[in-house]
This record gives C-alpha cells, structure tokens and sequence, in this order.
C-alpha cells in the first residue's frame, strides 16, 4: 500500500471515529452539566431513544403539517420535535426526583425502559413494523462542506469525510459543545451556582440559591444534549430509526463523565476511547469474528477503563496521603496507616 493510499485510508478512519464519537459524546456532556447540578441523569439513554424516533417521525410527517414549506424545512422540524420529546422526558424524570422523591437511579432506569416501550409501541401503530421505521420517508439533517482543501486529499478526507461530502452538522455541534459546556460551567455566573448546588445543595440553599430550580435547569440541559446525540443516530448515522438503536450509548455516556473526572476535556477524551472501541467493533465485525465478540468490545473498554481509572486515582490519593504524613510527622518518628507501610 502506498504513502497516499495509506494516508486515505488513516484519515477515513479518523472520520469514522468522528461519527461515532459525536452521539456518546453529546450525551456525556449533558450527563457531566446534571452530575455537576448534583442531579446524575441515569436516563441518558431513554432521552436518546426517544429523540431518535420522533426525530424521524417529524420529519416523515412535516410534510403532511406544512405542504407548501421548503424542502429544507422538514428535517428541522423533526429535529425541534426529537428535542421537545427528550426535553419533556428529563423533565418527567426532574419532577420524580425533585418533586416526589423518587430515587434518581431507579427514575432514571423507569425513563429508559418507558422511552424502549414508548417508541416500539408507537412505531407498531404508525408503521405495523415493530424494528425499524423503513416505511416511512424520513429525512436527514445537513452535511456541512469546508470549501477550499480540494487540493489536498488527506486534508479533504479528513475534514469533508469519505468522499468529500462535509461531516454532518452534529458532528461539529458535539465538538463545539465541549467548548460551550466549559464555558458555561466554568466562566459564568450560572455555572458557579450549578457546581455549587452539585457540591453542597444545603450550603447553596442557606446562601440563598434556587436549589431546585437550578437542578431542574440541569437536566433540562441535559435532556437537550442528549436528544441532539439521539437526533444524530436517526437523522445523520442512518435516516431511519430502529428498536433499541442507541445499543447502550447512553449509558457510554454516562460513564464517559465519570471516567473524564467530570471534566469536559476529560469527558471528551472517554468519549473518543468509547468511538475508538465502536470503530474497531464495526472494523472486527467485517472478518467473520463470532457477533458477542464485537457486541463486547465497548461494554469491556467501558470497564476497563473505569477500573485503570480507578486504580489511578487510588494511586494519587495516596502519595497525596504519604505527602501530607511526611510533612506533619517529627524527624525520626515512624507511624502506621492503613493501606500504607509502617515508616
């Protein structure tokens, strides 16, 4: 294989791990901003599922709605009703949690399954088919092209995708995303209030801050971040919505926050390995490797992952620990503590 060809080939991967970065990765950010409002979304996958399909019902039907309205209308609109739909159902899940006081894991769970039954059972009504929405005309959201690296095939390959079309419009948005979230989190008034209601919601409502408010906030963000995720898969991935077709990115995402020590660089770094092992998942599927194979390579990554992390971090807490026992120990005293050798 030649430098060129090689080089072709490197940068079609690298858009092929673009594109299955950018769903877990815009569900991870919404996860991270509810994490750091003290409300963790478990229902990250739900709010995808349900952004998906009615995604791609809207557009199917905006043409029904609006008759007359330009071609180009019809994808969005289904794209501001996938939203509306992941919206409502993070703030289903807010009012369990914040009004009633339904344990958040166990509500988050409830969306998920709610959102799997939901969308099968309407789809059964609408199409008679019960796996995906193949009889339906759908359309998909835009591709944008960067003009001008025509003359550079490496170049091209890699910021316009295979064939030169332009990566889709989500893509750039989960990227873009990660910039905003740290913005938002980290450089404005408001980020301030979340991280401090996340951090001690008790302290946050004695200095006078809406609680409550703030946290139904978060994960109204959330939800809007995780439908774009779930709006790229129908509307972008493919231009269909199939049964159960996040296949566990949700809940990728929900580990990518914490494997990203609930960071946004740190966020989108888990997401990439996440994409990496879908790519390389998609790649083995292709030499007749057994399916349960392929189907565990992201789950066994996702473990992986978190246990290296884990042990990591255990790791500094400890130097952390010895430091400060050095620092207060008198010369010549020698002391025990658990999990560290007697000095």
């Amino acid at each position: 294989m030649s430098g060129e060809a090689l080089g072709l080939f490197a940068a079609g991967l690298l858009a092929a791990w673009l594109r299955a970065t950018a769903p877990i990765l815009l569900a991870a950010l919404g996860g991270l901003v509810s994490e750091r409002a003290g409300v963790i979304n478990v229902g990250l996958e739900g709010l995808m599922l349900v952004a998906a399909f009615f995604g791609v019902l809207g557009s199917a039907f905006a043409p029904q709605w609006w008759p007359g309205a330009a071609a180009w209308v019809y994808p969005w609109a289904g794209a501001v009703l996938g939203l509306l739909a992941a919206l409502l159902l993070a703030l289903v899940l807010a009012v369990f949690h914040l009004e009633f006081g339904a344990d958040l894991i166990v509500a988050g769970i409830g969306i998920n399954l709610l959102a799997a039954g939901v969308t099968v059972f309407t789809m059964v009504t609408l199409t008679g088919d019960k796996g995906s929405t193949a009889g339906l005309l759908s359309h998909a959201l835009p591709t944008l092209h960067i003009p001008g690296v025509a003359g550079w095939p490496l170049l091209d390959a890699l910021l316009n995708g295979d064939g030169g079309r332009g990566h889709h419009v989500l893509i750039y948005a989960a990227f873009g995303a990660v910039a905003i979230v740290a913005w938002l989190l980290w450089r404005t008034r408001l980020g301030l209030r979340l991280r401090a209601v996340g951090e001690n919601p008790e302290a946050a409502r004695a200095a006078g801050l809406p609680v409550k408010r703030l946290q139904y906030l978060a994960l109204a963000f959330s939800g809007l971040l995780a439908g774009l995720g779930g709006l790229y898969l129908s509307m972008g991935y493919l231009t269909l919505f199939q049964a159960d077709m996040t296949a566990g990115r949700g809940f990728l995402a929900l580990a990518a926050v914490f494997l990203g020590a609930r960071r946004p660089l740190g966020t989108l770094a888990a997401a990439l390995l996440f994409g990496a092992a879908s790519v390389l998942a998609g790649r083995l599927g292709l030499l007749h490797i057994p399916t349960q194979v392929v189907y565990m390579i992201p789950p066994a990554a996702t473990v992986i992952a978190m246990v290296l992390f884990a042990q990591r971090r255990e790791q500094l807490r400890r130097r952390a620990l010895a430091a400060a026992l050095t620092q207060l120990t008198p010369t010549g005293a020698t002391t025990s503590t658990p999990g560290l050798p007697s000095r």
